[in-house]
């Protein structure tokens, strides 16, 4: 696996918690949270784009709800 570079989410705050993103020139992104950085999610700038829009949309509420 290449080396990665990681950014730190704008909405993470100082912290536990934090979201961190990669992306690699085989166009995949890459994620990863700050409690557990060996666990990488790796998915298409198209999937990412489609689950960021459906979840500002409110489309995977129904998923939170006990």
């Amino acid at each position: 696996m290449p080396t990665l570079r990681w950014r730190k989410s704008s909405y993470s705050s100082q912290g536990a918690n934090c979201l961190y993103v990669s992306s690699t020139d085989d166009a995949t992104v890459r994620l990863r949270e700050s409690d557990d950085p060996d666990t990488i999610l790796t998915t298409t700038p198209t999937t990412l784009r489609t689950f960021i829009r459906s979840a500002k949309a409110g489309h995977l509420d129904h998923l939170a709800e006990g």
